[in-house]
């Protein structure tokens, strides 16, 4: 009898990491080198998508992140981040500070459960309710879908405890925690279900003002929680939006990937200004095999996020990096290979990237008012404010809605249908119409410093950085 041999591996061989760096995974805040930020540093053994859960927790706490510099060589992760919270502080809260150790060091083995308040007094959570119906929709746009969208889940008799939906090119993205109207649980029905999809399905198939229909719909619907990006880490909502909008091409879109230096929009959080061009373009790094992705635009909140992420959406490895803003203006590059350790060789790919980042950059900045409106919860409460909306000539381009105990709280981005700046008297009248629901409009127009020529951190900034991390953080064998 032919025996067959194994071949023999040392059952130490999956620590020897730790054994060589010490623990797997070493996060530390610094509050003294800086009089005006705090300093997150992360070393850890690496894997694809690290980087991408490390922003999402900084992002998830409301954290603005002025400069980064990253580096995962040699199966090894390190980055720094100078961080501020939104009112522009140093990290002071311990609890705040413990949570962000405690949240990216669980990301290497079981999830934390626990929250924290941020300084915002919103609360940060380690992982998604089970308690809903998860519900995922994408479809092209059209004035009062939004609407359509709230009203038809109303009549199927579904509570919208959460929802969370933008437009970007044509394309609208919808994630949507719903529970049953009069047991406040989740749906599990399948049968229930299936009218669920048939319904929204049937609403986002529904043919525009000239009587042709639209095109490129999908409908998905996920009962508990929306569905992992396939690298073991839970999906934020936000993941989600550019994930949805990504399988739909909105990077394809009419607008041409660039905004007009001209144009008057939103940013992230509401405040308007004038539109300011974002510029992305590709570089070879012969000498290492990587392909350099350059990008320079207006910062604002969230954009590390929204551009790590479409990067390892598209299953692209970063090896180093390096971010910075200055007076308002935003620098970052990437270092990147395909997960295959291919470059980007063809111009045909080198243009998708393009496209995809400058699209997952536009789709946070909107143009219009942001609406924010807070009430007591009932059903059928987004189906009429929504509605109202619609008949007043609004179009709803991004929507948060949540759910805090006995109010809901929703912010609407709007614009006129017709394309002219929204009528603040008519907001006013509509204002009265909704009572007592609490509306205020955000559209402030913010102080900006004076822009300093832009400062570009090359690949030589970011080893010195490796370098000064590797003296501060050696720790003896």
């Amino acid at each position: 009898m032919k025996k067959v041999c194994w071949p023999y591996f040392d059952p130490e061989f999956e620590n020897l990491s730790e054994r060589i760096y010490g623990p797997s995974c070493r996060v530390s805040i610094d509050n003294e080198s800086f009089e005006d930020c705090t300093l997150v540093k992360v070393d850890s053994v690496n894997k694809q998508g690290l980087l991408l859960e490390v922003v999402q927790v900084l992002t998830d706490m409301d954290l603005s992140i002025s400069k980064g510099y990253i580096s995962s060589d040699a199966g090894w992760f390190m980055d720094v981040f100078h961080v501020k919270d939104e009112h522009g502080n140093k990290l002071t809260d311990h609890r705040v500070i413990n949570y962000i150790q405690q949240t990216i060091a669980a990301r290497r083995g079981p999830r934390n459960s626990g929250e924290v308040e941020t300084s915002t007094g919103k609360i940060a959570t380690a992982e998604a309710s089970n308690e809903h119906t998860a519900i995922e929709m994408t479809g092209t746009d059209r004035p009062g879908l939004f609407s359509e969208i709230s009203a038809a889940l109303a009549d199927l008799r579904c509570n919208v405890v959460e929802a969370h939906a933008w437009s970007h090119n044509e394309h609208l993205a919808c994630v949507a925690y719903i529970s049953d109207q009069s047991t406040a649980s989740r749906i599990d029905d399948p049968r229930r279900l299936a009218s669920i999809e048939d319904h929204l399905t049937t609403v986002l198939r529904a043919t525009d003002s000239s009587g042709a229909c639209n095109d490129q719909r999908d409908m998905k619907k996920s009962a508990g929680h929306v569905p992992g990006g396939g690298d073991g880490m839970t999906t934020n909502v936000e993941r989600r939006l550019h994930q949805l909008m990504l399988g739909v091409g909105d990077f394809e879109g009419p607008s041409g990937g660039t905004m007009s230096s001209s144009s008057s929009s939103l940013s992230a959080d509401g405040d308007q200004e004038e539109g300011r061009k974002t510029s992305v373009w590709i570089e070879r790094c012969n000498e290492k095999r990587y392909s350099v992705v350059s990008v320079e635009c207006k910062d604002r909140p969230r954009l590390m996020f929204d551009t790590v992420c479409t990067l390892t959406d598209m299953h692209y490895v970063i090896f180093h990096a390096s971010i910075s803003s200055h007076g308002g203006s935003a620098f970052q590059e990437y270092y990147i290979r395909h997960m295959d350790g291919c470059t980007l060789n063809t111009e045909s790919e080198r243009q998708r990237v393009v496209k995809c980042l400058e699209a997952a950059i536009e789709r946070r900045v909107c143009e219009g008012i942001r609406l924010e409106l807070c009430a007591h919860n009932r059903i059928g409460l987004l189906s009429d404010i929504t509605r109202i909306l619609r008949e007043n000539g609004l179009a709803v381009v991004r929507a948060d809605v949540a759910t805090q105990g006995e109010n809901v709280i929703n912010a609407f981005y709007v614009r006129d249908v017709s394309g002219n700046e929204v009528d603040m008297e008519m907001v006013e009248s509509m204002k009265r119409e909704m009572e007592p629901i609490a509306l205020q409009v955000r559209n402030k127009t913010p102080q900006r410093p004076n822009s300093p020529e832009r400062s570009r951190f090359w690949i030589g900034d970011m080893l010195k950085s490796q370098i000064e991390r590797f003296s501060h953080n050696f720790i003896p064998i």
